[in-house]
């Protein structure tokens, strides 16, 4: 229930929740700023490569995240989560606090991308936890999803709208 309640709000899902979507996502990436699209409600993550956090991060849904190549990984630091968000499926919550580092590395063969992440929230948490997940290559078109105008199923239902016998004024 809470899953349908979360989406049914158009949440953004934050980090490390985003990770166990598996909506498909694009990577765009220019020389100081990695941009993640995701296909539900084209959210947009911005990952700012070869710099530092600001001095002072405020909290948002994402966060900020900042970036840097390790020889082929890419490592993905995030700080500053707003704390509606939850770590899994399960609506593990978290903090403020929450500390998240992602490395992404395409497979071998190029037909995926893993992602180590490690979690550290000490207001929630005894301990870092961690966890992996695998993005496939996949060239199929995005699909428009727009949870604002609840588009899911649109034309399976007859809608009505309610008419008064008379008018009220």
């Amino acid at each position: 229930f809470r899953r349908v309640l979360f989406r049914s709000r158009c949440y953004p899902a934050g980090v490390p929740m985003i990770l166990n979507q598996r909506d498909p996502v694009q990577f765009l990436q220019s020389p100081n700023e990695l941009t993640l699209v995701y296909e539900r409600d084209a959210l947009t993550r911005h990952i700012y490569l070869n710099q530092p956090h600001s001095k002072y991060v405020p909290h948002t849904w994402f966060g900020e995240s900042v970036g840097h190549f390790e020889g082929d990984t890419l490592v993905v630091d995030t700080l500053g989560q707003n704390d509606k968000t939850y770590t899994d499926h399960f609506f593990t919550p978290h903090s403020g606090k929450i500390h998240v580092i992602e490395r992404y590395k395409v497979s071998a063969d190029h037909k995926a991308m893993q992602v180590q992440i490690s979690v550290d929230d000490p207001d929630v948490f005894t301990m870092p936890w961690a966890a992996e997940a695998t993005y496939r290559a996949d060239r199929t078109p995005y699909e428009e999803v727009v949870c604002a105008e609840n588009n899911r199923g649109f034309d399976s239902y007859p809608i009505s709208i309610p008419t008064a016998a008379k008018p009220d004024f």
